[in-house]
């Protein structure tokens, strides 16, 4: 079956390692225990009842369980959770808020719901022989999600964003997800691209995110730049000719004004 490889059920972290050149996204409820890691250059804690959704697990580091450590995980490929998520515009706001906090606390009824839904992707998966086997499997993917949707907004409130807005951001995102900023650091060359202004990506990314255009652009940047400067097999003027800087010198004013530290502290 197919759709076997698109979503994995694990009971322990390490299934799939962080550097697997297939991309799957995490969803993980902590059962005992807890576990630290960092997530975009952000410290994190997982306690029981938490759940924690990553979608970019190369972002993924220090990861640090407790001995007494349990945990559910639903691995999914990016395709097969787009193929199940629901027309709804949520779930662009939800994925920028995982991007900046991935956890969830949950209630201890939602914990309930949550475990729920974890148990029956894993007997779906499990019931090769049943003749709509993929299509029960997306619909167990779907109410998962749909229960995540409803966590998050009861947690971070309801989503007034547009489908305008929605399409916008959505189309955004992908053009630094596909490594944009890698030649292009300014709003307007996404503002063109996108047919609006440069204001008025910065409004809708403000209002979709709470964060203006150039906050995601250098983000992005940075994230990236980050990756590398721990590959020591790198030079600096390596690194700083893939991003198209001027000069070294401009390279490393770039990252000493937005990570606070020289390319070369930073790699101690």
């Amino acid at each position: 079956m197919e759709y076997q490889k698109d979503i994995i059920v694990a009971d322990r972290l390490g299934i799939v390692s962080t550097d697997s050149e297939e991309e799957y996204l995490a969803h993980l409820l902590c059962l005992k225990g807890t576990c630290r890691y960092r997530f975009n250059e952000r410290d994190f804690e997982l306690h029981p009842g938490d759940l924690s959704i990553i979608r970019k697990r190369k972002m993924l580091e220090k990861i640090e369980p407790t001995d007494d450590f349990q945990c559910k995980i639903i691995y999914a490929k990016p395709g097969f959770i787009e193929l199940c998520t629901p027309q709804s515009n949520y779930g662009m706001k939800g994925a920028l808020a995982l991007f900046l906090n991935p956890i969830m606390h949950l209630t201890p009824e939602q914990q309930i719901i949550c475990r729920r839904d974890f148990d029956l992707l894993e007997l779906r998966i499990q019931d090769t022989g049943h003749r709509f086997y993929r299509e029960v499997l997306i619909n167990a993917m779907q109410t998962a999600i749909l229960d995540f949707f409803d966590f998050h907004a009861r947690i971070y409130g309801e989503s007034d964003i547009s489908t305008q807005n929605a399409s916008i951001m959505n189309r955004f995102l992908k053009m630094l997800e596909n490594g944009a900023y890698r030649e292009h650091r300014e709003v307007t060359y996404y503002a063109d691209c996108l047919c609006v202004t440069s204001k008025y990506l910065s409004e809708v990314s403000k209002k979709v995110s709470g964060y203006a255009a150039n906050y995601w652009i250098t983000r992005y940047t940075i994230l990236d730049i980050t990756r590398l400067l721990r590959d020591k097999s790198l030079t600096f003027v390596q690194i700083s000719d893939m991003f198209g800087f001027s000069s070294p010198a401009y390279f490393s004013r770039y990252v000493q004004q937005n990570l606070g530290v020289k390319p070369s502290d930073y790699r101690e």
